[in-house]
């Protein structure tokens, strides 16, 4: 072989320089080099170390990292310390990337060349990331919206940028446009081909950041910006917060029963049953200038035994850990429903201590807590024989909703047919004529009566009202329980009004109906009391009332079993989707920002959906019923949260889920309970129950049959309802 000659080697060193860059930003294995400054646990490093596509090599210092990098190379300089401290970057840093000529993404950091950043960082848990440019090619699309959880920005003067943070209405994108105030996240920084973040971008696997597909699309782009010659096919990684199961994915053969397992455990790994000794922390929770009524879920909050009562549930918030807290109010619905949860689930896996725990709840809320004492306890109070909605303060303590003294009812007649326990017969009698007293002519009662306007009205002042309130989120329930009452004691007062009443209801069937967060709960909890009504007058004109309700709410249900919600005539709603970026976040609202979002609602529509056709079935035996509620206890077991990072969720059912996306995804808009919630009692507590009555072959009216409430009712009837 010839030896080069010296005149041709400033040749080869031209080549050289022009290949060496080029080899050197490739593995081995033709995987392009990307150079990231971070801590070894960071989740972008980690993804990417993955087998994504591209290979980093980490450094442990920005100098180290600038000092290796070769000229042309691509740089990424990420927030380990992110939200407490900024990366900090020299103008001598910026030297060496100019000189360089650096390709970099930089997020959450101080210093940068010719940006007015302030001093004081920007928190704010309205706001949202909306995507505002072409930068991802269209995945996500302009005015595409992000969740970034626990948002902490640098506020800064720039004038474009491909995400912005601002408060803003919709589901999937700004339906009405960008809010006239944003905030710059990510933009392109003047005289560098660089990006700059000015939050934590790359916290999205620990911090949850959501939708998965969109978050995909993002880092895609700003790799691709990176490495504008290596097509960036692969990003993958697994969610610290995922389903049980695929959509498509086989059940296992005992696949309920394990959901009704994780579903029961949730309440004890969440640390929902609250433990001795703990006002002092309750209390501290309630002073609006420490935690507004939450406190932090941490793995050393003892469990209780249920003599303490339970908590209200998992807050929607959630912090840049991907960590929410627990919402701490003691509540009369939740306390009865998680009781019922406890024994059902106990009878179906043959854990009898969790007859205790059931029993345990019901004794201090009905019996040792303030709920049933006081105006309530006094023969001589209009409020005489109801039950307090909540115990944490006198805002709770006074309110009186008919619909949520139902559930803590239905939650006690379970709880008893189960764990054979009758102790708290007389008072769930009194409970139902207390009831049934304050209920109008018309079969309706209204939403919420509190004490002073019982002490000021008295009692006959709303048995003698004449009041029509068409709203089955606030009524319905209380009609089922007087439908229950008449089937046991054969009183004709707890039949014709409430009779009366659901015959005005569905005679405005469904576009005169008052509507809460959506009509889709509206028509799901209709379906409880007319599968009860068929139970105790099966006449055709019942039977027909109830197959209208059951065939409009399966014209919801999708094929995978979802319930979608539905927004109704909007005239007729209280609280109707956010009608401006302004509004995002102050009032209660639905989870979808139109109808046709694909989006299930667990707290309000779903889980009642579950119960109600449940119940039809026993009550027809109607097969293509049974089909209808089979497809929904399976969508329910298959999109039960999965989490090893977080036994706080982990077993749970969250609000809000998008069943296209096969994630939990919604409109977080709600200003008390929000996309990613878990409630004790409404949803998980009566998820798991009639997962549990599945197991069983029987339904809440079959399994409480034998109920002796009925004993009681002559002796209370003559004290509180003389004379009718």
């Amino acid at each position: 072989m010839q030896r080069i000659k010296f005149h041709h080697r400033p040749i080869i060193m031209v080549l050289i320089s022009i290949i060496s860059p080029i080899l050197f930003c490739q593995c081995s294995d033709g995987q392009p080099v990307v150079h990231v400054y971070c801590h070894e646990a960071n989740d972008l490093y980690n993804v990417l170390q993955a087998g994504n596509s591209v290979n980093p090599i980490r450094y442990n210092s920005i100098d180290q990292l600038l000092t290796k990098a070769e000229d042309g190379a691509s740089v990424m300089i990420l927030a380990d310390r992110y939200p407490k401290e900024r990366i900090r970057l020299s103008q001598n840093n910026f030297d060496v990337i100019k000189r360089k000529g650096i390709r970099f993404y930089i997020e959450y950091a101080d210093g940068l060349p010719g940006i007015e950043t302030e001093e004081e960082n920007m928190k704010n848990k309205y706001k949202r990331a909306i995507v505002n440019s072409s930068f991802f090619s269209g995945r996500p699309d302009s005015l595409a919206i992000l969740a970034i959880n626990g948002l902490t920005y640098i506020p800064a003067n720039v004038a474009n940028a491909h995400i912005v943070a601002g408060r803003v209405a919709g589901l999937d994108y700004a339906i009405y446009g960008l809010p006239e105030a944003t905030s710059p996240l990510l933009f392109r920084m003047p005289g560098y081909s660089g990006l700059v973040a000015t939050t934590s971008l790359s916290r999205f696997v620990t911090g949850r950041y959501a939708p998965r597909q969109e978050w995909k699309g993002i880092w895609k782009g700003i790799l691709q910006y990176l490495l504008p010659d290596n097509p960036i096919d692969q990003l993958t990684w697994t969610p610290v917060v995922e389903t049980t199961f695929e959509k498509q994915q086989t059940l296992p053969q005992n696949y309920q029963r394990k959901s009704i397992e994780r579903g029961i455990n949730w309440f004890l790994k969440a640390k929902m049953l609250i433990p001795d000794n703990y006002d002092h922390v309750i209390e501290n929770a309630l002073n609006p200038k420490t935690n507004n009524g939450y406190i932090p879920w941490h793995e050393a909050i003892p469990v209780g035994d249920g003599g303490n009562g339970v908590f209200e549930g998992i807050f929607s918030k959630i912090d840049e850990r991907g960590n929410q807290p627990i919402a701490i109010v003691r509540r009369g619905d939740c306390t009865g429903e998680t009781a019922m949860a406890f024994a059902a689930a106990g009878k179906v896996l043959g854990l009898e201590q969790n007859y205790e725990i059931a029993n345990n709840l019901l004794d201090f809320y009905l019996k040792n807590s303030p709920a049933t004492k006081n105006e309530y306890g006094d023969p001589n109070h209009g409020a005489y024989g109801l039950v307090a909605w909540g115990l944490e303060n006198y805002a709770w303590y006074k309110a009186n909703y008919g619909d949520d003294n139902a559930r803590l009812l239905l939650g006690a007649l379970v709880t008893s047919a189960v764990t054979g326990k009758k102790d708290w017969d007389e008072i769930l009698m009194r409970l139902l004529l207390a009831q049934v007293r304050t209920t109008g002519k018309n079969g309706f009662r209204g939403g919420r009566i509190d004490l002073p306007d019982f002490k000021k009205n008295g009692w006959e002042h709303y048995y003698n009202r004449d009041i029509t309130n068409i709203s089955p989120h606030f009524e319905a329930y209380l009609w089922a329980c007087f439908l229950w009452a008449y089937d046991k004691t054969g009183d004709p007062v707890f039949l014709e009004r409430t009779k009366k009443a659901i015959k005005t209801t569905m005679d405005h069937y469904p576009d005169r109906w008052k509507w809460t967060n959506g009509i889709a709960q509206e028509k799901a909890r209709i379906l409880l009391p007319l599968s009860w009504l068929v139970r105790v007058d099966n006449t055709e004109e019942n039977r027909k009332m109830l197959y209208t309700a059951i065939d409009a709410l399966l014209e919801l249900q999708d094929e995978c079993g979802a319930i979608r919600e539905e927004i109704g005539n909007i005239a007729m709603g209280k609280f109707p989707p956010t009608r401006k970026n302004e509004e995002y976040g102050l009032h209660e609202a639905p989870l979808i920002a139109k109808n046709g979002d694909p989006v299930s609602d667990l707290l309000y529509t779903t889980n009642f959906a579950f119960l109600g056709l449940h119940e039809a079935y026993y009550s027809t035996k109607d097969e293509r019923i049974k089909k209808a509620v089979d497809k929904l206890a399976e969508f329910l077991c298959r999109i039960q949260v999965k989490s090893e990072n977080h036994p706080e969720l982990h077993g749970g059912w969250m609000r809000a889920f998008d069943y296209e996306r096969f994630e939990h995804w919604g409109s977080n808009a709600d200003a008390g309970w929000g996309a990613w919630a878990i409630e004790s009692g409404w949803t998980q507590g009566w998820i798991t129950t009639v997962l549990s009555l599945r197991e069983m072959d029987t339904s809440v009216w079959d399994l409480t049959k034998g109920s002796k409430v009925g004993e009681h009712h002559k002796a209370l009837k003559k004290e509180m309802l003389p004379g009718k």
